[in-house]
């Protein structure tokens, strides 16, 4: 008698071409999530040979070369942004806010940004600039 040699059935789930696509996934991810950031078109003064950008979680506050002060994207009043960071604050204690300031708005209005936020208890405050 002559004997058949079945194989075993594997059930078992390959996980090596699932970790290769995925792995390719998030190097595109990585690569196309920055381009597709929106935002005021400002030109960003230039300083040293790093940018300071801030970190993901920060408040984005910007002043345009006009002097109109926007929260994200959203053109608001100056006390109006005060009034709204503040009530996140509440949420996170830790808060940082970055402001953008256009190199060619007025110094008067990204500082009175600035010291408004300081005057509302804010110690994280910071200024983004485009390294040179």
């Amino acid at each position: 008698m002559s004997r058949i040699r079945r194989r075993q059935f594997d059930g078992g789930i390959q996980l090596t071409p699932m970790i290769d696509v995925m792995t390719v996934l998030l190097a595109v991810f990585m690569v196309t999530t920055p381009m597709m950031t929106t935002g005021i078109d400002l030109d960003l003064p230039r300083a040293g040979r790093s940018a300071m950008t801030g970190n993901d979680h920060a408040i984005q506050i910007s002043v345009d070369k006009a002097g109109r002060y926007y929260l994200a994207e959203t053109q608001l009043k100056r006390d109006e942004i005060v009034k709204r960071a503040v009530a996140m604050r509440g949420e996170n204690p830790d808060l940082t806010i970055m402001i953008s300031g256009d190199s060619s708005a007025d110094y008067g209005a990204v500082m009175s940004m600035m010291g408004r936020l300081k005057d509302a208890g804010f110690q994280k405050v910071g200024l983004r600039t485009q390294p040179e």
